[in-house]
């Protein structure tokens, strides 16, 4: 099981790869979107938010997410470090059933690109 350091360091990264994308990637990660990432097997949830293309402001809390957020996953750690590191592919995924993905219909149109 994925440490909460790691999947620290999985947002981190995700962050960073999200910044320095270009094209289509980089129009899509350009939402101001509340999010949030339940880590199901930890019990844990990040928070933050998706702007200027970049997660900023993320925390970890306790349990299920306390409030809802515009863009909210539900997955576990392991997988959260594997979408990350590019092991487990998004649509496969999500596909699955091993990612959750919850927005509004617009973000999910404009967050295709991402997948």
């Amino acid at each position: 099981m994925a440490s909460i350091e790691e999947c620290h360091r999985a947002l981190e990264q995700l962050s960073r790869n999200l910044a320095t994308a270009g094209g289509d990637v980089r129009k899509a990660a350009e939402l101001d979107r509340s999010l949030s990432c339940h880590l199901t097997d930890l019990d844990l949830t990040f928070t933050g938010r998706l702007t200027a293309g970049r997660l900023a402001d993320v925390a970890d809390h306790p349990g299920p997410p306390a409030t809802k957020a515009d863009i909210r996953l539900t997955t576990t750690g392991d997988d959260l470090v594997a979408l990350v590191d590019g092991r487990l592919p998004f649509p496969t995924a999500w596909a699955t059933g091993r990612l959750k993905l919850d927005a509004g219909f617009r973000d999910l149109l404009r967050l295709r690109t991402l997948l």
